[in-house]
Order: C-alpha cells, then sequence, then structure tokens
C-alpha cells in the first residue's frame, strides 16, 4: 500500500532548503565543470529516497524505522510517531520522523533533522 504524504511546515521548510541547496550546488557544479556531485547534492538525494522508500512501505528495512519516544503525535498521544534513518553511519546523520495520519492512508512528515 502506497501513502500519501502530508508535510509540516517545519518538515516542508527542511525539504524545500535541502533541495535548494542541491541544485545550486548542481548549477556551481555545472558551471565548473566538475563530475563529481556535491555533498549538498548527496545529502538531498537520500533524504528524498528515504521519504520515497518511507510513502512506498513504510516498514521498508533500509528505513530501519523505529518507535521515537521523544516527540508526540500532533493527532492523538495515544499513536506512536517514528524515526526513520536517512543517512547511516555519518556523523550528524540525517532522519525523518513521522507519523500515521491524519486519516488512513496518509503519513505525515514531522522533521528532517540531523542526528544529535
Amino acid at each position: 500500500m502506497s501513502f500519501e504524504a502530508v508535510w509540516t511546515e517545519e518538515a516542508a521548510e527542511t525539504y524545500n532548503r535541502l533541495k535548494s541547496q542541491a541544485e545550486s550546488a548542481r548549477n556551481s557544479r555545472s558551471k565548473s565543470g566538475k563530475a563529481k556531485s556535491s555533498r549538498e547534492e548527496g545529502l538531498f538525494k537520500q533524504v528524498a529516497k528515504c521519504i520515497q522508500m518511507l510513502l512506498e512501505n513504510p516498514r521498508h528495512p533500509a528505513l530501519q524505522t523505529h518507535e521515537f519516544g521523544s516527540l508526540s503525535n500532533p493527532y492523538s498521544r495515544k499513536e506512536k510517531v517514528f524515526e526513520a534513518y536517512a543517512q547511516q553511519g555519518t556523523p550528524a546523520a540525517y532522519r525523518v520522523f513521522w507519523c500515521y495520519g491524519p486519516a488512513k492512508g496518509k503519513i505525515t512528515v514531522l522533521a528532517i533533522t540531523s542526528h544529535p
């Protein structure tokens, strides 16, 4: 079952900022003739892939999805918030925090942030 994304303002701002940084880096890279992707391009690609996989299958093994107890679900205190890995084995690796809802077939992306 595929899910539809619902974004919090914070998550949408972070996603758009990462996307803008990646596009800017790609443009400057192509002007300079470099072939290797920049760090910003790689980060956005990983975050975008994580969200795509999350919407296709929240239990995909590569996401290493698990419950995250420090955030509360904005729709129901009884429901859980989850953490999915966008990066692994990287200092300050990025994570995507999400929950099911507000309706069936929807996933809310709560935050996209680097791991402390």
